[in-house]
């Protein structure tokens, strides 16, 4: 891959994540009916209402939820040092960590050897609608955890199919709905039996599964198909294909918007658009050019106007629309700048006063004021965060049993890109991690379809880190290396088209390993 064979471990990694967003608000049961011929496991039904033994209500929620409580919890799944980091959003206090395995690449696990047995790539987060349990999804082992968000702790670990991405309780909390991304199913597991009972087959890669707010309907996106799949909850059937136009792309992540009408579609894969969906016509209604690496939708309601927020992570910006109800094209009405670099996972505190973005290039989360629209403050957390989700609880949580540090207080540094015999701009992320560093890189306005090589640099010398093509819109969404960026004083990162010649520049030294 033309890497400079100094380097102790270096290679390139050319992805787009995504992570969860999904209504939470009163709804229905799932019917226990099995299509493998398996017995249920016991139903723990969970009372949807808010009136009752004052269960609450989810958000994204209509107006009238709770306020923010520290009973309440903010949830960030944290890719690069494998954890789920722990929010108070009463205090805007980081609680700490929960670890479900080693740090990418920690030298004592040997996180790529053929013994290490945790996980890999924590990525995809869902809740049941009653606040107790939250799930947990690991990209890359193929893992769903369930936590007990009163304790922090792990009661069940399961593993699925290849690479699932995202996945939700179902509406009366029984079962797990889980998108195996890397395949073409959504694989329904009785969670406390801690075993699969159904397999609803969809077009290839489904990504993500949201619940209809009255619980009867889920909505299937896809990573490589042009399709919305809609299924009947009580049957597990496919009822409905909605096509998606080919200038959208492909979507990673979704959202419904608590009334119901609309599901809106994040498309990284094409690097700039959102498909907003009309869930009662079945009609795209329009397609939206958000930015390069659009992520993560999410809703709220202000002042009885509906607006939906959407994450941009080529831009560091996170878009606000005010949704319409006509069939017209939602409207922009803000452009909030984050607080750092990658805005991700998103989501809104009940009574949709706050909104939560997880930054991803800066191991962050910014709070948002939906009444100003600005960022008022900016919380560090674990290492690469991409799903995020608020989980509002009737009863106290333990604040910090079985949480702890990992992930936390690591080195980052953002630089802006030096791109050399090109047109372009982009931002270069150098993140510690256990005894080596990665260093993350993305870039528009590139020339597309053209191969460039990274160089880290300190004024007098420069060395290859790795090579990289950018895509057919010219972009480069994320490119990994890791090296010994920070031990050798490194101060800039310089793209140049073409490969490494094999031999260093003038004046150019190696880095000591």
């Amino acid at each position: 891959m033309g890497i400079n064979p100094g380097l102790a471990r270096a290679f390139v990694v050319m992805v787009v994540y995504a992570s969860i967003a999904a209504c939470m608000t009163p709804g229905t049961q799932e019917s226990a009916t099995s299509h493998v011929g398996q017995e249920p496991g016991p139903m723990v039904v969970s009372n949807p209402s808010p009136s009752v033994h004052g269960t609450p209500i989810q958000p994204p929620a209509l107006p009238g939820a709770q306020q923010i409580s520290g009973n309440d919890r903010v949830y960030t799944a944290d890719q690069a040092s494998n954890t789920v980091s722990v929010i108070n959003p009463a205090t805007n206090t980081v609680l700490g960590t929960i670890a479900l395995g080693k740090p990418r690449l920690s030298p004592s696990a040997d996180v790529l050897g053929a013994m290490y047995d945790g996980q890999i790539d924590v990525h995809g987060l869902g809740f049941s609608r009653d606040g107790r349990w939250l799930d947990v999804i690991d990209v890359t082992t193929n893992a769903v955890h369930v936590i007990d968000t009163a304790t922090n702790k792990v009661v069940r670990t399961m593993y699925v199919g290849r690479a699932p991405h995202e996945g939700f309780f179902s509406p009366d909390g029984t079962r797990l709905w889980v998108a195996v991304r890397g395949q073409d199913y959504v694989s329904v597991i009785d969670w406390r039996a801690g075993e699969e009972v159904d397999r609803i087959h969809t077009e290839d890669a489904p990504s993500k599964v949201v619940f209809s707010p009255d619980g009867k309907l889920a909505y299937v996106n896809h990573l490589r198909a042009l399709v919305l799949d809609v299924i009947d909850v009580a049957s597990r059937r496919v009822i409905k294909r909605v096509p998606i136009p080919a200038e959208a792309g492909g979507s990673s992540d979704e959202a419904i918007s608590p009334d119901g009408r609309e599901i809106w579609l994040g498309m990284p894969t094409n690097g700039r658009t959102t498909a907003v969906v009309n869930a009662r016509t079945y009609r795209v209604e329009a397609v939206l050019r958000t930015g390069p690496r659009t992520n993560h939708p999410n809703f709220v309601t202000v002042g009885g106007v509906d607006y939906a927020y959407q994450t941009v992570g080529g831009l560091n910006q996170t878009l606000v629309y005010r949704r319409s109800h006509t069939g017209a094209a939602p409207t922009l009405v803000k452009v909030i700048h984050n607080n750092g670099h990658g805005p991700h996972g998103i989501w809104p505190s009940p009574d949709n006063t706050r909104v939560y973005v997880a930054l991803q290039n800066s191991d962050a989360v910014d709070v948002i004021d939906t009444h100003t629209n600005s960022v008022i403050k900016t919380l560090h957390i674990g290492q690469s965060p991409m799903a995020l989700v608020y989980v509002a609880r009737s009863t106290p949580a333990t604040s910090t049993n079985n949480v702890g540090r990992q992930g936390l207080g690591m080195r980052t540094q953002n630089l802006p890109l030096r791109v050399s015999d090109s047109s372009g701009q982009g931002t270069a992320l150098i993140r510690a991690l256990p005894g080596i560093d990665e260093v993350t890189i993305g870039a528009t306005g590139l020339p597309p379809n053209q191969q460039f090589t990274a160089y880290a640099g300190d004024g007098t010398r420069t060395t290859a880190l790795m090579s990289m093509m950018s895509n057919q819109f010219g972009n480069i969404d994320e490119a990994l290396s890791y090296s010994y960026f920070f031990a050798n004083h490194y101060t800039s990162v310089i793209l140049k088209p073409g490969t490494p010649s094999g031999e260093q520049e003038p004046g150019t030294a190696m880095p000591q390993a």
